[in-house]
């Protein structure tokens, strides 16, 4: 059985403050991309006793032990103790580490997928609970429809928000951005438009009004960063920002534009329509 797990992108992004758990608030809307991975579960053959994911494509230099597919296996194993062993391929094709929760996807669907498999039954609630202690923004790929985000990104509300008049460039400069680090250079007390009210707006509006508070640090100590969302605005974006805390910079364009993208060979660059 193969699924096909899918990224998003953060349409504004504010984080609100910080939790005693050492999580952050946030508010953010989640809208989910095409761009997207494989993954394949069967049965282990007989003489396999452990549970084991091989993995193509990009390379995610990770122990088995820390691969979120195998996290999500025994998170259900734990309740459900009959599950068999299985084997897992995971194909990957959507940047790691880039702040459009790819690995995050993968987990998600992991659960879906076993659900689905084995006849589990669970409710989309129970894999919600399932996928939050996998990660933050885990939850919103059981969904995964366009969402308002708020809690650290496990609450969830769905939202009606249609993008399918644009084309979407995801721009990536292959940086990786450490999370806590990211974190730890936000100005918690900026002032700024409400995301509820700045997404309520039309597509126009939103490049004055629609933020992502990692913005500020990033482009501060990443100029390279910086410089693909001038650059997607120069080509005719109507849109264009940041993605969680980077470094893929994403923006939106009327169908039918052709953007002239000459980015540096060794970044991603992939357009979705």
């Amino acid at each position: 059985m193969i699924v096909f797990p899918n990224c998003k992108i953060n349409l504004g992004l504010h984080i609100l403050n910080k939790r005693p758990d050492g999580f952050h608030n946030l508010e953010t809307v989640f809208y989910p991309v095409a761009l997207q991975d494989a993954l394949e579960i069967i049965r282990s053959p007989s003489q396999q006793s452990t549970t084991g994911c091989s993995v193509t494509g990009i390379n995610i230099n990770l122990p088995e032990e820390d691969n979120i597919c195998i996290k999500a296996y025994h998170l259900l194993k734990k309740d459900f103790p009959d599950l068999p062993v299985i084997v897992m391929h995971l194909h990957k094709t959507i940047p790691i580490g880039a702040g459009i929760g790819g690995g995050s996807a993968d987990g998600a669907y992991t659960l879906l997928l076993i659900n689905n498999k084995f006849n589990l039954k669970l409710s989309e609630a129970q894999l919600i609970h399932y996928a939050s202690q996998l990660g933050s923004d885990c939850a919103f790929f059981i969904k995964n429809k366009p969402c308002f985000a708020t809690g650290r990104g496990e609450i969830l509300e769905e939202l009606i928000l249609d993008l399918s008049a644009y084309s979407l460039v995801l721009v990536n400069p292959q940086i990786h951005i450490n999370t806590g680090w990211a974190f730890s250079q936000l100005n918690l007390h900026v002032e700024r438009i409400p995301l509820r009210q700045a997404i309520s707006q039309d597509i126009s509006i939103w490049k004055e009004q629609l933020t992502n508070d990692f913005e500020v640090p990033i482009f501060k100590n990443y100029p390279e960063i910086k410089a693909i969302k001038e650059t997607l605005y120069q080509q005719g974006a109507v849109y264009a920002s940041m993605s969680g805390s980077g470094s893929t910079v994403y923006g939106l364009f009327e169908k039918g534009s052709s953007p002239e993208l000459n980015f540096p060979a060794h970044y991603f660059v992939k357009t979705v329509n």
